[in-house]
């Protein structure tokens, strides 16, 4: 996953995954990853490519559903211990659930290679929703609902503000802020339906990182564009530039689809600059 791509579920350059897909929840900031169809090198591929950018949204909980997956010999094995270890090494920690039948060759696997030691499994998704979103309450955050208009920046822009000092982040409100706006702004003027933003804070108190996310009505996933720029060359106000702008604030930026639409967010850390 280099650190210059966007972490767009599903996108990986020009190749879209066909057997792998992850939803995000507004409400709870659950992701939910389905794998199905035969597993070679292909699917395996695709399937630790959507992980990792799962895993970089830093959601509250990742349900992993392989009840489609075929997969005899079990050799997927590793990869769902490895993303298991990898959310669990983060701050705050993810819980990852693995949902299939009991039965089947890989549960059986998993549990002899010492799967209770490292995530869960549950039999069904509903089973593992009732678990993730229910004793494991989310991290602070705040939230704001907005009408699709491009001046509904501004007040995103002074929820981040708010979000910052009351969490002792000044140090990252003038990024936040920009990127913020860029999101909003996208937002209003492509989905053109209400707007949800999510300020929460990431991480522990030395290593602190401001988690923005924007959810709109529009399925579609942004595409980072070649900017029109007018006569006397580009300048930020050219349309094409607004990821770019997030892309070059933030450290880690992407997109999920949701169940009503889809979420842009980003990461927020401290660069070695900037005093903490």
């Amino acid at each position: 996953m280099s650190a210059g791509s966007p972490h767009l579920i599903g996108w990986s350059g020009d190749a879209v995954a066909d057997s792998v897909l992850a939803v995000i929840d507004a409400d709870t900031a659950v992701i939910e990853l389905s794998v199905w169809g035969g597993w070679d090198r292909t699917l395996s591929a695709q399937a630790r490519t959507v992980l990792d950018k799962c895993l970089a949204e830093h959601p509250a909980g990742l349900i992993i559903d392989l009840h489609r997956l075929r997969d005899p010999q079990a050799v997927s094995a590793p990869l769902w211990l490895t993303a298991c270890a990898q959310g669990a090494a983060l701050e705050p920690p993810i819980a990852v659930a693995v949902c299939l039948p009991a039965r089947e060759a890989l549960a059986r696997r998993l549990r002899r290679l010492g799967a209770r030691d490292w995530l869960v499994l549950y039999a069904t998704v509903p089973q593992a929703r009732a678990a993730l979103t229910g004793p494991h309450p989310l991290p602070d955050r705040l939230h704001l609902a907005l009408p699709p208009d491009p001046g509904a920046a501004v007040q995103a822009r002074s929820l981040v503000t708010e979000a910052c000092a009351g969490w002792g982040l000044d140090h990252l409100g003038e990024r936040s802020r920009l990127i913020i706006s860029e999101l909003v702004v996208n937002a209003a003027e492509h989905a053109g339906t209400d707007i949800e933003v999510v300020v929460s804070v990431r991480g522990g108190s030395a290593v602190a990182a401001l988690h923005l996310a924007v959810y709109d009505g529009d399925p579609v996933l942004p595409r980072m564009r070649d900017p029109v720029t007018g006569p006397l060359g580009p300048s930020l106000t050219d349309r094409g530039l607004g990821l770019r702008i997030v892309g070059a604030a933030a450290s880690a930026w992407g997109a999920l689809p949701a169940r009503s639409g889809k979420l842009v967010w980003a990461i927020v850390r401290a660069r070695p600059a900037e005093p903490l």
